[in-house]
């Protein structure tokens, strides 16, 4: 059996830690977590890491101070986090060495998809590119959705959303996730999204017998195989 990537996390926040943590080890990746970066130093002496989730803002040596360090020795890639959208901030820390770069908020998805492209260049190998869910096939390369071998044709927003919910599932998206995913800090005006979620659930759901995607009431939604069952009191097709 493959060993886990192991993933150290440098933030200083701890809602922000345990989050990531959670979801990357549900993910089958291996998480070290830590607050600053003395703390990110003696996890690099004590295990072997594949990959570091860089906070932009931290006390003490800011995550550009020890980004532009680490590089002097190491090609430890990174991935840098930061709260701030200036473009600036984003060119000097790909200069710094940063393997990529991700604004807050963002999904917990788009954060995996980033990390496996990031893995994948690192060992020369190309990421993931089919998701799978029961009889549901997205392919990456091609944009091609199926299901039981018959071809789904999707908007391009409804494919993006079955993109982040594929990656997450069986785990559920908060809605204001997969709002950040479609139309970033400024979703537009009214229930758009609830839109998109029609549509997909009538491609994805409505010819089928077998029902995936479903709603969870002041959650968001999940995308899951039929045995996977949503959680009790969540109805599946209760949101139109």
């Amino acid at each position: 059996m493959d060993t886990p990537d192991h993933i150290l996390i440098v933030d200083d926040d701890g809602e922000i830690r345990n989050l990531l943590s959670a979801y990357l080890q549900k993910n089958g990746l291996r998480v070290t977590a830590v607050g600053d970066g003395k703390a990110m130093e003696r996890a690099l002496v004590a295990a072997r890491i594949d990959l570091i989730v860089l906070d932009l803002m931290l006390p003490g040596d800011d995550g550009l101070t020890l980004c532009r360090q680490l590089r002097a020795k190491s090609d430890i890639p990174v991935l840098m986090l930061t709260a701030r959208s200036d473009e600036t901030d984003r060119v000097v820390g790909l200069e710094m060495g940063a393997d990529d770069y991700l604004t807050k908020p963002f999904a917990l998805p788009e954060l995996e998809v980033r990390l496996d492209a990031v893995l994948a260049r690192l060992r020369g190998r190309n990421p993931r590119k089919v998701l799978e869910v029961h009889d549901l096939r997205l392919d990456l390369a091609t944009l091609e959705v199926q299901r039981g071998g018959q071809l789904l044709h999707l908007y391009p927003a409804c494919r993006k959303l079955l993109e982040v919910l594929m990656r997450a599932s069986p785990a559920a998206v908060p809605r204001d996730q997969l709002e950040y995913a479609l139309w970033g800090d400024e979703p537009p005006d009214g229930d758009m999204l609830r839109s998109h979620i029609y549509e997909l659930r009538r491609s994805v759901d409505g010819p089928f017998q077998d029902k995936l995607l479903h709603t969870l009431p002041r959650v968001g939604y999940r995308l899951c195989a039929p045995d996977a069952s949503p959680l009790a009191g969540a109805p599946g097709n209760g949101e139109r």
